[in-house]
């Protein structure tokens, strides 16, 4: 069993995803999992072997059809995924995009210091944070409110300005789709993010949550 990084882009481009992969290979890796990294469509169409799909910072049209329905079948079926930043801003064209993230971007301000909020202590991807804490990232508003899903983090809206969520703003979530599960957090915009010990701790937790037993 392994698990699937994919960072395929046809629309903004992150300059962070190079060493946002480096780092979740490391920390899978200390686990025990192994990683392959693709921008590959076709890795989508035969997922039987996988314990895990990542998208990270994935954007516009990524998958054909075929890689579509396979990947729905294959998360409703017992797998698992995870989103991480621009994943939302992934497939516009596919609506069970937002039902299997739970949400889809619409816009954001600049990236700008903000307060992030846990609303979970219980999870593993929240456990090890502080109730509240300084971050800078770009604060995604999204088309709907994850209701469906358990909200993990939310952000302050009066520590920044651009945000249209109200209060409570979610950056994170994770909940069901169908039998499988998914986990995502919309931070992660910045290269140094990935060396922060307190985003590191809510990355490797929301991984692993999907990795362990249910």
């Amino acid at each position: 069993m392994s698990v699937l990084v994919f960072t395929r882009t046809t629309d903004y481009r992150h300059d962070s995803i190079p060493h946002a992969v480096d780092v979740v290979r490391e920390l899978l890796a200390a686990e025990g999992h192994e990683v392959e990294h693709s921008e590959d469509a076709a890795t989508h169409r035969d997922l039987a072997g996988r314990s895990l799909v990542v998208w990270l910072s994935t954007s516009g049209a990524v998958l054909g059809r075929r890689e579509r329905r396979e990947l729905a079948t294959w998360i409703a079926a017992g797998g698992a995924w995870a989103g991480i930043h621009s994943a939302t801003f992934t497939e516009p064209g596919w609506d069970e995009l937002p039902r299997i993230a739970g949400a889809r971007f619409t816009d954001h301000p600049d990236f700008t210091s903000g307060t992030v909020r846990v609303a979970d202590a219980d999870h593993p991807s929240t456990r090890d944070l502080p109730a509240t804490w300084g971050h800078a990232d770009e604060w995604y508003n999204f088309d709907r409110f994850p209701a469906d899903r358990t909200v993990l983090l939310t952000v302050d809206e009066s520590s920044y300005a651009g945000g249209t969520m109200g209060d409570p703003h979610p950056v994170a979530w994770y909940g069901p789709y169908g039998a499988g599960r998914t986990w995502y957090t919309s931070l992660g915009h910045a290269t140094e993010a990935y060396d922060d010990p307190t985003f590191r701790a809510h990355l490797r937790g929301g991984l692993l949550s999907l990795l362990g037993p249910r």
